[in-house]
This record gives C-alpha cells, structure tokens and sequence, in this order.
C-alpha cells in the first residue's frame, strides 16, 4: 500500500483540479452542462484515480495503473485545447496548464 498524500504526481494532480475549477468558473453560464462539467470531473479523476489504486497491494499493480492514469489528463488538455479555440479561456492560460 501506498501513502498517496505523499506522492507527488497526486499533488501536482490535485493543484491541477483546483486550477481547473478557478479557470471555469469564469467560463459562461451555458457550459455549466457541458465543458465546465467535463472537464472538472476529468481534472478530479486524475487525483481520485491515484488515490484509489494507491489504495490496493501490490507496486506491480499501482504501478500498471499509473501508466494507463494519464488517459484522464489527455482528455483534459483536449477540452483545454477546445476551450481556447471557443475563445472561452486564452490560449496563454491553457498553455500554462499544458506546461504543469
């Protein structure tokens, strides 16, 4: 088992689905259903998803599961991506999270 509060891949994830969630709220109130929603339930699996598996016995195990985790944060920088090109964000700010 692994103490996933002092991993550093949970806490840079975690900075993330916080940063996530302070850049929607500036987002229009019509993307409450749509981008806004999907993108906060992928920036909170990443770190949900870590924790989960940090969780179970076995390194084999965590560690399999760590190299399928970044599904979630390509997802992620995909909607960041379509988030700038509907000019819904700047492009600058999803290059900083693209940088993380």
């Amino acid at each position: 088992m692994h103490d996933f509060k002092k991993l550093e891949v949970w806490e840079k994830s975690m900075k993330l689905a916080e940063d996530v969630y302070a850049m929607t709220q500036k987002f229009q109130d019509n993307e409450k259903y749509g981008l806004i929603s999907q993108m906060r339930r992928c920036a909170v699996s990443i770190p949900s998803n870590i924790a989960e598996r940090a969780g179970r016995n076995g390194d084999k195990e965590f560690a399999n599961y760590l190299a399928i985790s970044p599904g979630s944060a390509f997802e992620l920088e995909t909607q960041l991506l379509l988030s700038a090109r509907l000019e819904l964000v700047e492009e600058k700010i999803v290059k900083t999270f693209l940088l993380s």
